[in-house]
């Protein structure tokens, strides 16, 4: 007969060992001769005491990869997306867009730089879903769609698109920028006045 997960996890919780320990006492107050006739009682009394008084058990906080983990896989996406970039066709001026989206944000993506969780949902975002998204919104526009007479063609969404994703990944690189900086001066006033 299994003993259900349940059942099991009871046996190793802090109430049951606390209460195995209120137990015991009891029964050591029975070899002595001070729970009487009553004995039972007395063992389950103390058990039920300790197993009430007992805290309960917390159950351990979700373990979340760190960004450093992420990044891992953020790369190997990044991988995978530039082969699915490569099969398709963009006109010139989306292609060079998108050329350099891909240079900034893979150069982000390069270990040592990212470190921030919200930059690395950023770019998480971009290489997982509007980098993609944008280019198969483009690819699955109708060629009748491309030719209608006074329509924005579908060539400058894209191109739009891509420049918006573009000034995100450039914010995080300036943000980047910025803090290297301010290490760079703190660290040259640190040593100036170490040197005083």
């Amino acid at each position: 007969m299994a003993i259900s997960d349940r059942a099991l996890r009871y046996l190793e919780s802090r109430k049951n060992l606390a209460g195995c320990a209120g137990g015991l006492a009891g029964l050591g107050l029975t070899l002595t001769g001070a729970a009487g006739a009553l004995w039972p009682v007395v063992v389950a009394g103390l058990y039920g005491a300790g197993a009430l008084l007992a805290p309960p058990d917390r159950p351990a906080a979700p373990a979340f990869p760190e960004p450093a983990e992420q990044l891992d896989a953020l790369r190997a996406d990044l991988a995978t997306l530039r082969g699915y970039l490569a099969e398709v066709e963009l006109p010139p001026a989306a292609h060079g867009r998108l050329t350099e989206l891909d240079t900034l944000v893979g150069a982000l993506l390069e270990p040592g730089w990212v470190s921030d969780p919200e930059h690395v949902r950023v770019l998480a975002r971009a290489v997982r879903q509007d980098v993609p998204e944008a280019v198969d919104a483009f690819v699955r526009t109708r060629w009748w769609n491309r030719v209608v007479p006074g329509a924005e063609p579908p060539e400058r969404h894209l191109e739009r698109q891509l420049g918006a994703l573009y000034e995100e990944a450039a914010a995080i690189a300036d943000a980047l920028r910025e803090a290297e900086a301010r290490r760079q001066e703190t660290h040259t006033r640190y040593l100036e006045d170490r040197g005083r």
